[in-house]
């Protein structure tokens, strides 16, 4: 009778440990979910505006570490939305590096870290993109190296699969630098390709920058427009939903 009592016992103390197992990693599993939902932001794009023109809207970021001499790229160009018609797109913390050489060859993208530094370089096979053994001069700051002996190179940053920002003519033992906040630059405009560069006679007009620090979902919504006497600016508005 004892013995059973102690089998018993034994029994009651696996099955608590095997409950307290499961608790752990349940709550690792969460932490885990979270951190994934932490890289990056899900925004939604709504037109509650009196638009009459069918407008496009253009999405885009800035390089902070070339603010004076920047290009650029239209990230994302909203087209078509009418009113009350929303448009959903993400925007991940991190970056992925690519590269163009002089042929016009475009390497695979590559996820990047700020702090890294990526050079173009000769092999064999051809021209390769790699991970410099080297860090980058500022560890806020990706840097794409063209250490190819002869022939410029275009350094690329991608967000989400499409092109983010870009430095053209790269020479040989230059390097083009990138750094971003985590925020976005909106606005209103015509005749812009997504993935192209936006000209300053545009950008001069654009003038409405959110923030994405501490967010993990918002819903950006934009009012304004129409037609005659009664047409208001176009306005946007950042407003968190998580």
């Amino acid at each position: 009778m004892k013995e059973q009592e102690n089998n018993g016992t034994i029994a009651v103390e696996q099955t608590e440990n095997v409950n307290v197992n499961e608790e752990n990693q349940m709550a690792s599993n969460g932490q885990e979910e979270e951190t994934i939902q932490q890289n990056e932001v899900s925004l939604r794009f709504v037109n509650k505006s009196n638009d009459m023109n069918n407008a496009s809207v253009v999405v885009f970021a800035k390089n902070m570490a070339t603010i004076f001499e920047e290009t650029v790229i239209a990230w994302q160009v909203i087209e078509n939305c009418g009113r009350d018609w929303s448009y959903s797109f993400k925007y991940p913390l991190q970056e992925s590096v690519a590269a163009k050489d002089s042929y016009g060859n475009v390497s695979d993208m590559k996820n990047a870290f700020m702090g890294q530094k990526w050079e173009v370089v000769r092999a064999a096979s051809g021209d390769i993109l790699q991970l410099s053994s080297n860090p980058a001069t500022n560890p806020v700051e990706i840097e794409i190296k063209n250490s190819l002996p002869q022939g410029s190179i275009d350094g690329q940053i991608y967000k989400d699969g499409k092109l983010f920002a870009s430095k053209s003519g790269i020479s040989p033992r230059q390097k083009a630098v990138f750094q971003f906040e985590p925020s976005i630059w909106i606005g209103v405009v015509s005749q812009v390709t997504e993935g192209s560069v936006i000209n300053s006679a545009i950008l001069n007009d654009i003038n409405t920058k959110f923030s994405l620090y501490g967010l993990s979902k918002a819903d950006i919504i934009m009012t304004g427009g129409g037609v005659g006497p009664n047409a208001t600016p176009f306005v946007f508005h950042l407003v968190p939903t998580e």
